[in-house]
């Protein structure tokens, strides 16, 4: 059997960290995985988080199962931090999953189990795992025109008029803050739009929110989505606490879905319990119960978020110092739109050879499509990375 399987390709990320790490350059940089990383190129476990994990190795009294659905005060924590106040609120449902990724498979399998026909239309790029992820789960993919190569914006008409014929067979999956890889993101005035189209033309909406507080704040970040959930019958979302709590290895996030009604979304949450059961069983419980320690102390949680608005202000200002030092090099701010993006992550519009280039001549590892991930820098190699941009984009 095994010998009829050929190679798989290669993950475009998860290789790139791979020849990373065997390169022995000492001046090597790693701009393609996307972790936080502090000053010292570490990325660190925040003090929330330690405190969290004393305390719960301090008082937890067992390691049985959690349930199919996992932690249930975490699931009402990630409800709360996101949906809260919002007519959404009191017609949805949560589960816990395995990171983002694994709310992404059960919401996608949830999608086809109910509608097998569904077409799910994904940004052009998007996250590399997006369509992956709902081909594997047998849907149809389409993409809508996003980024405008030319500015390095959103193409808010282009993406407007191509959801504009979205209908009630499709769900469009939109980044909920901090677009990976572009940096991206849709203002609110297009945010309205797209509500307005859901409600006419019967799409569902479908939002991906795995930097929430990474933008432009933890409030801010969620404000398209509160906007839809407080309009559409339907809605699905997918949240991760990987990158706002630093918990990337324990895989912890939430797959949360909205109906018309409370027992639709308890029929729906039933159903994804049911793929869950098939798939993994059960989520990871670490994760999960670091963060419903945090978020349901009043003082955990003023120091997790104290720490996430440091994380943030230190990420707007790398991106502003790296702008700075490029504008100095090039004489001009045709860099300038990458203090314009937010979150982790920028796309810089080089070429494939242009990428090559900077790894096999400086050793700086980007994603192939030019992403960078502006969160990995530390302020002493800034200079290093805009002479090398310079040099490989003139």
């Amino acid at each position: 059997m095994l010998d009829l399987l050929t190679p798989a390709q290669q993950d475009p990320i998860l290789s790139l960290s791979i020849a990373y790490r065997q390169d022995t350059r000492a001046d090597k940089m790693d701009l393609g995985i996307g972790v936080y990383k502090d000053s010292q190129g570490n990325t660190p476990i925040m003090q929330a988080v330690k405190v969290a994990q004393q305390q719960l190795a301090d008082e937890q009294t067992t390691k049985s199962y959690v349930g199919l659905a996992g932690n249930e005060a975490f699931n009402q924590a990630m409800t709360d931090l996101l949906l809260k106040g919002t007519d959404g609120y009191q017609r949805c449902a949560t589960v816990q999953t395995p990171g983002a990724s694994g709310a992404l498979r059960m919401l996608a399998d949830l999608m086809f189990l109910a509608k097998p026909v569904t077409t799910v239309w994904i940004s052009d790029p998007s996250y590399v795992n997006h369509k992956p992820v709902m081909e594997a789960a047998g849907l149809t993919v389409k993409f809508y025109p996003y980024f405008n190569a030319a500015t390095k914006q959103v193409d808010a008409d282009a993406m407007l008029d191509a959801l504009s014929k979205a209908g009630s067979d499709d769900v469009v999956l939109l980044h909920g803050c901090c677009h990976n890889p572009t940096g991206a993101d849709i203002r609110p005035e297009h945010w309205q739009v797209i509500n307005e189209l859901a409600q006419k033309n019967g799409f569902t909406p479908f939002v991906d929110i795995a930097y929430q507080g990474f933008g432009a704040g933890l409030e801010e970040d969620a404000q398209g989505l509160r906007l839809l959930a407080d309009s559409v019958e339907e809605m699905l979302i997918a949240t991760s606490c990987s990158k706002n709590f630093g918990l990337y290895r324990e895989r912890t996030g939430a797959a949360i879905v909205i109906g018309k009604n409370a027992q639709e979304a308890m029929n729906a949450k039933g159903r994804v319990l049911q793929l869950a059961r098939a798939t993994y069983t059960m989520p990871p419980d670490h994760g999960a119960a670091i963060v419903e320690t945090i978020l349901t102390s009043d003082a955990l949680t003023q120091q997790w978020r104290s720490e996430l608005d440091a994380m943030r202000g230190r990420i707007v200002s790398l991106r502003e110092a790296l702008c700075a030092s490029l504008a100095e090099r090039c004489g001009d701010n045709r860099f300038d739109f990458i203090k314009q993006h937010q979150g982790m992550f920028s796309m810089l519009g080089l070429s494939p050879e242009q990428i090559g280039k900077l790894r096999d001549e400086f050793g700086i590892y980007a994603v192939g499509d030019s992403r960078i991930n502006v969160a990995g820098l530390t302020e002493s190699r800034i200079d290093y990375l805009a002479d090398a941009l310079v040099k490989v984009s003139s």
